[in-house]
């Protein structure tokens, strides 16, 4: 791996070089098993400041944990993705509980809901609601899978954010892999949600995110990769990984109008805001 010879191009005013913030991968999958070390022993040559490695499952949040504590750029989440939460006990939901108690776990995720695949929709939305309400109890941010279940999902945050409210407490978060049309995004920024912007951007069938980047306010869309999948064009179907955000980068000042340093400062800026760091 060589440095990023772009890396230069994406200084700040002041001189100081803006890293991008990868605020959704998933590093401890399998995939990155043969070449884990090699990429994030480099990551930061190529431009990228921070990774976010986001639990999806009881083993996946053991993983990333482990990543947080060997990298120190490296932060976890930790929760259960809605197509694992069949099986999912209230010793496993405590277990969960105590990894948010780790020194750079800095939010409960990934969970929502799924109704793409044939997972009980009403254990999903069980799980949701206790991984909600935890998100709340401790003070921390959420990690937001939605598939095919666009008013459900909305419903649902709207409860939580209400009684988080009522108990003069807050649900804040971010809304993974945006999907859904710029109505609802502005529904999500209405209660101070973040939406994550990846490699879907760069898909000739992205109109809508592609609406959403444009239309929303700059400081609530953040970057993310969901690497080892959904990288983009021109490696879509490929592995991904962090190293091809710039090709997000570039899209998304192309939709703005803005220069790809204006995208990285404000969307990393709003990445630390989201996980206050």
């Amino acid at each position: 791996m060589n440095e990023n010879p772009n890396l230069k191009e994406k200084e700040g005013q002041a001189g100081e070089t803006c890293l991008i913030f990868d605020t959704h991968a998933h590093y401890d999958d399998a995939q990155f098993e043969e070449d884990r070390e090699e990429i994030l022993g480099n990551i930061l040559n190529f431009g990228i400041g921070r990774v976010v490695d986001v639990g999806a499952g009881l083993k996946s949040t053991a993983r990333a944990v482990a990543l947080a504590k060997k990298y120190p750029f490296v932060y976890a989440a930790a929760g259960v993705h809605p197509t694992e939460t069949a099986g999912l006990t209230e010793q496993d939901f405590l277990w969960i509980g105590e990894q948010l108690l780790e020194e750079k776990v800095v939010a409960v995720g990934e969970i929502g809901l799924d109704y793409h695949w044939d997972s009980p929709r009403d254990i999903q939305q069980y799980w949701f609601d206790r991984q909600l309400g935890l998100a709340v109890e401790r003070d921390m941010p959420v990690i937001i899978h939605s598939r095919d279940a666009a008013e459900d999902t909305l419903t649902a945050i709207r409860q939580a954010y209400k009684d988080a409210e009522e108990h003069k407490k807050r649900l804040t978060g971010v809304i993974h892999c945006f999907s859904y049309g710029v109505e609802m995004a502005r529904e999500y920024v209405k209660m101070g949600f973040f939406l994550g912007v990846g490699g879907v951007l760069t898909f000739k069938n992205a109109r809508r995110l592609r609406e959403v980047v444009e239309q929303i306010p700059l400081e609530y869309l953040v970057l993310e990769t969901d690497c080892p999948y959904l990288a983009p064009e021109p490696h879509r179907g490929e592995r991904n990984s962090s190293l091809n955000l710039p090709l997000v980068v570039r899209e998304f000042a192309r939709i703005r109008g803005i220069t790809e340093a204006e995208v990285i400062r404000a969307t990393t800026e709003n990445a630390e805001r989201l996980y206050r760091l």
